[in-house]
Order: structure tokens, then C-alpha cells, then sequence
């Protein structure tokens, strides 16, 4: 069982920036990939970051030059630095790992909004 527990979301002004944090805990394997999806009203989940353990990283066609994702591999915490945010860019943004098995955070709100 692994536990993700993640903070940081909150209201922001279009432009504006957020960091949001994901720390996992319980049965860890050493090999993983942890990052990060949202979900909009209506819409489907899609992916925004992701990041191996050994550093590789992936992410959405949406975000990419304006996000970036970074992990502490000792606290097995993963970021997402959020910049140049747009009023599209709110959703539910939900840490995701995968390390054999696959578990999901709860959520976080992201609002951009004037």
C-alpha cells in the first residue's frame, strides 16, 4: 500500500505561479514513476508530468516550457512547479504513482482566475 499525500493548490492569478508537492509513504519501490494528471469539469484526466526515478521525464503538450517537475527521491516527494499559469489550467490536479501497482492522491484544487 502506498499513501500520497499532496499540498499547494490554491487560487492564483492568471500568470501567476503555484507549486504543488506530493509526498508518497508505505511500500515504495526503489524503481517508480511518480507525477502528475488533472482533471477539468467535463473533460477527461490527462497527463501533465511525470518522473522516473532515475530522472527521466515526460510531459503534457499543454504545459511543457511553462511546468516543471522535480522529485526528492529521499522523501519520495514529487513536485510540480507551475508558471505563466492560464485560466485553463484549472482542474483537479492528482499525484500519481506507479511502482507495480498504481495509486492516486486526492486531489488538489487549482483555480486560476482574476
Amino acid at each position: 500500500q502506498v499513501h500520497l499525500v499532496e499540498s499547494g493548490g490554491g487560487l492564483v492569478q492568471p500568470g501567476g505561479s503555484l507549486t504543488l508537492s506530493c509526498a508518497a509513504s508505505g511500500r515504495i519501490f526503489s524503481i517508480n514513476v511518480m507525477g502528475w494528471y488533472r482533471q477539468a469539469p467535463g473533460k477527461l484526466r490527462e497527463l501533465i508530468a511525470q518522473m522516473t526515478n532515475s530522472g527521466n521525464t515526460n510531459y503534457g503538450d499543454s504545459v511543457k516550457g511553462r511546468f516543471t517537475i522535480s522529485r526528492d527521491n529521499a522523501k519520495n516527494t514529487v513536485y510540480l512547479q507551475m508558471n505563466s499559469l492560464k485560466p485553463e489550467d484549472t482542474a483537479v490536479y492528482y499525484c500519481n504513482y506507479r511502482g507495480g501497482v498504481e495509486y492516486w492522491g486526492q486531489g488538489t484544487q487549482v483555480t486560476v482566475s482574476s
